[in-house]
């Protein structure tokens, strides 16, 4: 009941940070869709790795999180924010955003896949993660620089 509640928490202060999100820039909120993302691989990674243990709730509201804000991460590079607020987007998206928003969908697809699935244990945890994260890895080999 804890960890529901822990949840349903998270999730309420996520929506009204999506609320107050929504008047900043694209590249802060695409920004700050990336950091949901990241911090959903962290909280499976530490599951994978021992470190917390598994609770399923846990694990749904992760893969929920990546499914959501991948599919939604496209909506927020309008023309014009290629640059600006620390952006590590690659030009390479407006270029092509076909491409980029079919990378954001498999990834969506597949952190949907994982959750309708959901991962019974710390091993399946890690097998999701792996496919989630390949998906991660080829979108910023193309869509992603460094600052």
């Amino acid at each position: 009941m804890t960890t529901r509640l822990m949840i349903t928490g998270t999730l309420i202060l996520c929506l009204g940070a999506g609320a107050a999100l929504a008047d900043d820039p694209p590249q802060i909120i695409r920004q700050g869709l990336m950091k949901q993302i990241a911090g959903a691989m962290g909280t499976l990674s530490a599951i994978a790795k021992g470190q917390k243990p598994y609770d399923p709730v846990v694990v749904e509201g992760a893969l929920t999180t990546i499914a959501t804000d991948a599919k939604d991460f496209p909506n927020h590079f309008p023309e014009g924010s290629e640059t600006g607020n620390g952006t590590e987007a690659s030009p390479a998206i407006w270029q092509n955003m076909a491409d980029f928003v079919a990378h954001a969908d498999k990834l969506s697809e597949t952190a949907g896949s994982q959750l309708a699935a959901l991962p019974t244990d710390p091993a399946a945890v890690a097998k999701s993660m792996q496919a989630i994260g390949a998906n991660c890895g080829a979108c910023h080999q193309l869509y992603r620089v460094s600052n």
